[in-house]
């Protein structure tokens, strides 16, 4: 059973400045509801409810938004307003959450690596909050631990780009399993176009066995001088298994603003609209 599941937030949000100057861009809203709440409800709904925070400077926020606010819900008890803490008030009371703080901005895989003492010696789940995901029929992370449960291995989620996007992504080739399923053969971090041996994309969902952890801790820095988690899943397939999914659903990059955009969009047509009917 898969239990625990790591949120890095430690980053700075750079480009949704100036608004990230005083709040985490995981506390962004998409309509009425911040990011990485929809990130946490996707791990439960997986089964997932020990959610680990690897937090940085300024990101208090994200603690307060999932505590309970007692001056606040005395205002508004007794009227309707207090329907609308339902969702965070049911997460609060079905999940236990960590935090632990990255010192210094290193790169995914050393903020994976200082979740450590939060998960242990267990397999993980990791949410980026800013990949904002839906699935088909079920949550991403829900189809992937399924997948754990047959493959006993690390699973990356995948999706298609287009090739001159490649350069912003994780890139991964391997064998063919089936139609969604790769096993990775090879991976390379923001490769350019030009070098990038597919256009299949690692998205901000995996779930990663804790030997892991001691592959990270010998991988030295990558791209841009950071230790990447994609290096390590790398050396971590070279000596096992590791595979690709390509998941069911619609992923939105709310780390940029187009991305933001069309995935307010998105839920106000899918989800808000449909919810006031």
């Amino acid at each position: 059973m898969i239990k625990k599941c790591l949120f890095p937030v430690a980053g700075y949000g750079t480009r949704f400045l100036p608004a990230t100057k005083a709040m985490p861009k995981e506390i962004l809203p998409v309509l009425d509801k911040p990011l990485v709440q929809y990130g946490v409800e996707e791990a439960v709904e997986a089964g997932l409810t020990d959610i680990g925070f690897v937090t940085g400077r300024g990101k208090r926020a994200i603690e307060d938004h999932f505590d309970v606010s007692y001056e606040l819900e005395h205002q508004i008890e007794g009227t309707g307003k207090e329907k609308m803490l339902e969702g965070i008030r049911r997460l609060i009371n079905q999940c236990t959450f960590s935090y632990t703080r990255q010192i210094n901005m290193r790169g995914l895989g050393d903020a994976i690596l200082t979740g450590r003492t939060i998960i242990g010696d267990e397999p993980f789940g990791v949410v980026l909050a800013d990949d904002l995901c839906f699935g088909d029929s079920e949550g991403v992370l829900a189809q992937m631990v399924r997948l754990y449960r047959q493959f006993r291995c690390s699973i990356v989620a995948i999706q298609e780009v287009p090739h001159a996007n490649v350069s912003s992504y994780g890139i991964v080739e391997g064998e063919a399993i089936s139609d969604r399923l790769v096993r990775v053969t090879n991976m390379v971090e923001k490769p350019k176009p030009e070098d990038a041996p597919s256009n299949l994309a690692i998205i901000g969902r995996y779930i990663l066995t804790p030997d892991i952890f001691s592959i990270i801790e010998s991988t030295p820095p990558g791209k841009n001088g950071e230790v990447q988690i994609t290096d390590a899943l790398l050396r971590q397939a070279q000596d096992g298994c590791v595979i690709a999914y390509r998941f069911r659903g619609r992923r939105f990059d709310c780390g940029n603003v187009d991305g933001y955009v069309e995935a307010t969009n998105y839920c106000y047509e899918n989800i808000y609209r449909k919810r006031s009917c």
